[in-house]
This record gives C-alpha cells, sequence and structure tokens, in this order.
C-alpha cells in the first residue's frame, strides 16, 4: 500500500509540473520561462524537477514520445510487429481518449509549434524513435537493415498522419468521443495500407 501511494504522489508531483511548466509557456514563450521559475510555479525545489524532467525540453516533449520499439519487442510470441502495433492504436482509439484533457493537448500543440528549439527536439525525438523501432523490426524482418529501416519510416509517417487526423478533427469542433471513434477507423485503413499496400483499397484508381 505505501509503495502504491508512492507512486501516486510521484505522478500528481510530476503532473503538477508539467501543468506549471505548459502554464508559464504558453503565457510567456518557451524561451522566457526558466526552469527555476517552473520550479517556483509547481512549488518543488529544481533538483527535484530535474528528478521527473532531465531537461527543460522534456517538460513539454516528454508527453508525446511513443516507445514504439517496446510495443515490437513486448509483443506475443507469434504476432506480427504490425499487428501488435494496430492493436496498440485501436486500443488507444477505443479506450485511451475518453479521459484526454483536449485544452491541455492544445497548449501543448501551441507551445510546440511557436517555439523552434522545441519543434528542433521533437524532430531529434521522431527521429531517435524510428532508429529505435528500425533496431526491433530488424530481428522479426527479412533482408538487410535496409528494410527494417523502410518499414519503420512507414510505421512512423502512419502514425503522425493518424495523430494530426485526430488533432485536426478536434480541432473543427468534433467531440472527444466521435474523434476517437473514427480514429479506430483510421488505424484499421493505415495498418490495412502498411500490411498490403493499395491492393487493400477497392476501387483503386488506375
Amino acid at each position: 500500500m505505501m509503495a502504491g501511494l508512492r507512486e501516486k504522489k510521484k505522478e500528481q508531483t510530476r503532473r503538477r509540473i508539467s501543468e506549471a511548466a505548459l502554464r508559464l509557456f504558453d503565457e510567456r514563450g518557451y524561451d522566457a520561462v526558466t526552469i527555476a521559475e517552473v520550479a517556483e510555479a509547481a512549488g518543488v525545489a529544481k533538483v527535484t524537477l530535474l528528478a521527473y524532467f532531465s531537461c527543460k525540453d522534456s517538460l513539454v516533449l516528454d508527453a508525446v514520445k511513443e516507445d514504439l520499439a517496446a510495443i515490437v519487442v513486448g509483443r506475443e510470441e507469434g504476432r506480427s510487429p504490425l499487428d501488435a502495433l494496430r492493436e496498440h492504436y485501436r486500443r488507444m482509439a477505443s479506450n485511451g481518449t475518453g479521459d484526454m484533457d483536449v485544452e491541455e493537448l492544445f497548449t501543448r500543440i501551441r507551445v510546440i509549434s511557436s517555439s523552434p528549439a522545441l519543434l528542433a527536439g521533437l524532430q531529434h525525438a521522431h527521429a531517435s524513435q524510428r532508429a529505435e523501432l528500425a533496431a526491433a523490426l530488424a530481428s522479426a524482418l527479412p533482408g538487410d537493415g535496409l528494410v527494417a529501416q523502410l518499414m519503420a519510416a512507414q510505421i512512423s509517417a502512419a502514425v503522425t498522419t493518424l495523430q494530426e487526423a485526430f488533432f485536426h478533427r478536434l480541432s473543427t469542433g468534433v467531440s472527444l468521443e466521435e474523434a476517437g471513434r473514427l480514429l479506430g477507423a483510421d488505424v484499421d485503413l493505415a495498418f490495412d495500407l502498411l500490411q498490403h499496400g493499395f491492393s487493400s483499397l477497392q476501387g483503386e484508381k488506375s
């Protein structure tokens, strides 16, 4: 029980720091706010903040990182990497959007979009995640490392496009429930295309 309480307290502290950082970055701009100011606003010491977030950009970017490589490595025996990833995003679409804070999501997007440093950091994070995914795929795919790199690039592009479509619907007033339902259909479309290519499309134009 004590361990559970400690974990809950840690999560509450982490969330309080993240919320304070987003609020300050949105109000004043990312470059104008220091880590010390975020720590003060969150009511923690700077050393405590750095125990939760290793650097300034992680205050914003940690929440948007996904460990796709871990999903591939940890998949059930006999399940293909694509099937494991499809199931992950199906589950996210059906269960993971219900408690989403849409306003916080838009604030995070706004903060990232307005900061060249964060945009560069996001690009670097995506490149690192793609390389890790390629390494995880290498043992499950035939051919040399290029096959895994190409598949990792296609999967990453598909996931990014799914996220952009989801965000766009929310920004145009689609309810969170409906956006989540549509995301489920989008996930199947994306992974059908990844698995079967254009042949999965009915009525394909020549």
